[in-house]
């Protein structure tokens, strides 16, 4: 009779009911943490520095994957469609979270397929060319571009992303037409506006930045509606260059398969939220240029409804397609 019962129990556990059985030890193996961009670029260089951190505090090795391409979409629909047991997790961001599925068909839908664990920053976008472009500051930026519709280019990280939207509704709010660039990253988005090949771009701090710094990018304005640490002595685009209501940033987090158990969710939650108390990652998080904005599960699904709404908004009043 035990023995009959012991064998009921095991065809009635399935393998998620077993691992929430035995969340508690989870992680037993290395994790892989998918990266939906390039090297170098916000949510990559974010996600290094968690990987480290949650290596050191879940005691297993935290790789990462990074598979670019489709503004975002390739590495996300990877994170969507892997076992959900918390070996897989996702880099999110606002790009292919909040901004794709709403102009554009996704091959994932993000309420059915994916649970948020942590929101951890916002980064701001600053609007850059080359430094000899001709124009003194966001005015004149603007009044050239009005000048000459059709002449200039813009690059993104790709169709989709956040730099892509952000850049259509700066477009579309100043009243000028030019041509979208897309790339497979931001780095080679920026490497073609260095040399001049395109004219300009909207791109994160930590992205640019450092470039702005060495004198190799000029910044015009930054893309929130108040001014950031990250971005010390550049203006909101929505002063510089007289829009009103220009306000936007992207964000980064991080979010597994939706039918992960939740005990292995709360673990990984837990080991975040130790992660983004402690003194010394949120000052290294701060060094790469992105500003801490960090929300626990329950905070991070309201935020992903208010970020989907905000998005929503900006396409409608910017009339924005991605065709």
């Amino acid at each position: 009779m035990k023995r009959m019962w012991i064998g009921i129990i095991a065809l009635v556990l399935t393998p998620a009911a077993w691992a929430q059985s035995s969340g508690s030890a989870y992680p037993v193996r290395p994790i892989r943490m998918v990266v939906p961009w390039p090297p170098g670029q916000a949510t990559d260089v974010t996600a290094r520095l968690l990987a480290q951190k949650l290596a050191e505090a879940l005691g297993q090795p935290v790789v990462l994957d990074n598979r670019p391409g489709a503004g975002g979409m390739i590495g996300t629909d990877i994170a969507a469609k892997a076992a959900a047991d918390g070996y897989t997790l996702l880099a999110a961001s606002s790009g292919p979270i909040s901004i794709s599925p709403l102009v554009q068909k996704t091959p994932y839908n993000v309420d059915r397929d994916f649970a948020p664990v942590a929101k951890l920053v916002i980064s701001p976008y600053l609007l850059v060319t080359n430094t000899a472009f001709p124009a003194a500051n966001a005015r004149e930026f603007v009044a050239l571009l009005k000048a000459n519709p059709g002449k200039y280019a813009f690059s993104s990280s790709g169709t989709g992303a956040s730099a892509h939207l952000i850049t259509e509704w700066f477009n579309n709010t100043a009243g000028v037409q030019a041509t979208h660039v897309p790339y497979k990253g931001s780095g080679a988005a920026l490497t073609d506006v260095i040399s001049g090949q395109v004219a300009y771009t909207f791109e994160t701090a930590a992205a640019t930045m450092a470039l702005v710094r060495a004198g190799r990018l000029k910044a015009y304005g930054v893309s929130m509606a108040r001014t950031s640490a990250v971005t010390p002595g550049i203006e909101p685009l929505a002063r510089t260059a007289n829009l009103t209501g220009f306000d936007v940033s992207g964000w980064i987090g991080l979010m597994v398969a939706h039918a992960t158990p939740q005990p292995i969710v709360t673990r990984l939650s837990a080991a975040v939220d130790t992660i983004m108390r402690s003194a010394e990652a949120r000052d290294k998080l701060t060094a790469l240029d992105v500003d801490i904005d960090y929300r626990p599960p329950a905070e991070f699904a309201r935020d992903l409804k208010y970020q989907q709404t905000r998005f929503g908004e900006i396409i409608k009043k910017g009339n924005i397609r991605l065709d």
